[in-house]
């Protein structure tokens, strides 16, 4: 993707605004745990990085919601969104802003907005006829529909009929830009496979949307028309802008579009597709706004080969998994585990399974026991020895040596699990390489130059392992850098900016012989599974 081009350095990314229903589920947590790995590694190109995620909190919905719990529509957000803002931490995601679409501020900036769309004559009075989705927000075309009227992603709720009086966005205006967009810009929706749905869906013509409803009042009114609310998405799509605006400055579209705008590359699931790749697009070129670097959508998440619902009781708790296994085991896990923009399954005893292979043993055991031969063989002190001292025929400098750059192409392409996959093959051959090469068998027959080489080879490669995962896991990244004697918390936005380039960390052969080395210890423990009925 070419998400990076608008401006070399600053670097804008979104997580969805989630909708507040309910408290945030494992759906959400995968998508902002993408969205942070993303921003860590744009942090560590030396980017400036405005990581965006936040709640979208109006629509009738949400007041069905607050209804069934005897709460207020904004006592329910309020605490719905506390819990996002809560879940966030846990996992370790850094966000810098976040968007809450019922903040005055956010109104000010969709008032505006409005303004100018309205100025285009491209919002016009019209009479809706058709299926609606409570659950979706959205009005259904017939075409869409499951047999006897059901929603497609809600197969469980059958769509209402309605026919009122809306506000209406001339997107078939957009139908030729719109066309001409995807075709002078092919990688501006990824993957293919949701760019050819979308291709899809504008050949077969493109219909006006509401953007009101008179049904219900838990919105913003229609500026030109009060006994209107706004319909969520046309607010709701909007909250990446108004949280562009900095805390003190007046919310004015001029003041939120004026650093970090364009947005480089949006996140979103697949099910709120058509939103970001053809209404908002068209809604920026009615307002005459220069459009997103991109936009990436991943895919579902089950559970034990089974779509999770809270009928068939299989749900994941992203709180109760962070607290048994801890924030980078399930960062790691989703991250390494499937394959961005595909479908993925969660197993409990496959997270378990590939936890310890690759972080306890691949990568914990070999910087243990390298180590420990270090202290014992070379007085705890990286071998006086430097990268290029190292024979080109070494397997794991001739490996590491490419790793930077094959992994950042990969990291840059969203392609999380090949990175990790090219990571794990350098660690695997570490593990081989030690077995093999035998130091401990070296250091008995007195060769120390080459017990010295072997393992200034492994520290070597497991410290570029280790700052090339940090993105995925920066605990145990920092970690590992603290027995290697570098003062680098990969979790300090402002020092990775200064002080862990990638540039310099992702080449291989930067240890400094004679550098003091510090105690092992397990970067992370192995996992058990959770008892049954936990």
């Amino acid at each position: 993707m070419n998400y990076t081009d608008n401006n070399k350095n600053a670097f804008a990314l979104t997580t969805p605004l989630y909708y507040v229903n309910d408290l945030p589920h494992i759906g959400s947590a995968y998508t902002t745990i993408a969205a942070d790995v993303v921003a860590r590694f744009q942090r560590l190109q030396g980017r400036d990085v405005l990581l965006i995620t936040g709640t979208d909190e109006h629509g009738l919905k949400i007041q069905q919601a607050a209804q069934g719990r005897g709460l207020t529509p904004q006592q329910h957000c309020d605490e719905i969104a506390a819990g996002f803002e809560a879940l966030w931490p846990k996992l370790n995601i850094q966000y810098d802003r976040f968007s809450r679409t019922t903040a005055a501020r956010h109104h000010n900036i969709v008032k505006e907005f409005f303004g100018r769309v309205w100025d285009r004559e491209d919002i016009y009075l019209g009479q809706q006829k058709g299926f609606y989705c409570v659950a979706c927000e959205e009005f259904k075309e017939e075409r869409e529909l499951l047999p006897e009227g059901f929603c497609p992603l809600h197969p469980n709720k059958k769509t209402e009929w309605r026919d009122e009086q809306n506000y209406f966005f001339r997107l078939s205006k957009y139908q030729t830009q719109l066309e001409k967009l995807y075709q002078e810009r092919p990688d501006f929706l990824q993957p293919e496979s949701r760019r050819n749905e979308v291709l899809n869906f504008i050949s077969q013509g493109l219909q006006d949307f509401s953007i009101s409803r008179v049904n219900f009042d838990w919105g913003f009114p229609v500026p030109v028309d009060p006994n209107h609310i706004l319909y969520v998405w046309f607010d709701a799509l909007l909250g990446y802008v108004t949280a562009l605006l900095d805390p003190e400055d007046e919310p004015t579209l001029e003041n939120a579009l004026s650093k970090w705008w364009p947005i480089n590359l949006h996140l979103i699931g697949k099910d709120i597709l058509r939103f970001h790749a053809l209404y908002w697009p068209a809604m920026l070129m009615s307002a005459g706004l220069p459009l997103p670097g991109g936009v990436f959508v991943h895919g579902f998440l089950t559970k034990d080969g089974r779509k999770m619902s809270k009928s068939l009781g299989n749900t994941i708790d992203p709180v109760a998994l962070v607290n048994r296994y801890g924030a980078d085991a399930v960062r790691y896990y989703f991250i390494k585990e499937i394959e961005f923009g595909r479908d993925g399954d969660f197993n409990e005893t496959r997270f378990v399974d590939i936890l310890n292979a690759d972080l306890a043993d691949n990568l914990g055991n070999l910087l243990n026991r390298t180590l420990s031969m270090t202290h014992k063989y070379c007085g705890g002190k990286v071998p006086n020895l430097s990268g290029d001292d190292i024979p080109a025929e070494n397997g794991l400098k001739a490996m590491g040596i490419t790793l930077g750059e094959q992994v950042a192409q990969a990291y840059e392409a969203l392609a999380f699990s090949d990175a990790t996959a090219a990571i794990l093959a350098l660690l695997r051959a570490g593990n081989k390489y030690i077995d093999e090469q035998a130091p401990w068998t070296l250091y008995k027959q007195k060769q120390q130059a080459a017990v010295e080489q072997v393992l200034y080879s492994v520290l070597e490669s497991v410290r570029l392992a280790a700052y090339l995962l940090s993105p995925i896991v920066p605990n145990i990244a920092h970690d590992i850098y603290q027995q290697l004697s570098f003062d680098i918390n990969f979790n300090d936005k402002t020092q990775i900016a200064v002080a862990a380039s990638f540039a310099t960390h992702a080449k291989w052969g930067i240890l400094t012989g004679g550098q003091i080395l510090n105690k092992p210890r397990p970067v992370f423990g192995r996992l058990e599974l959770a008892p049954t009925g936990e």
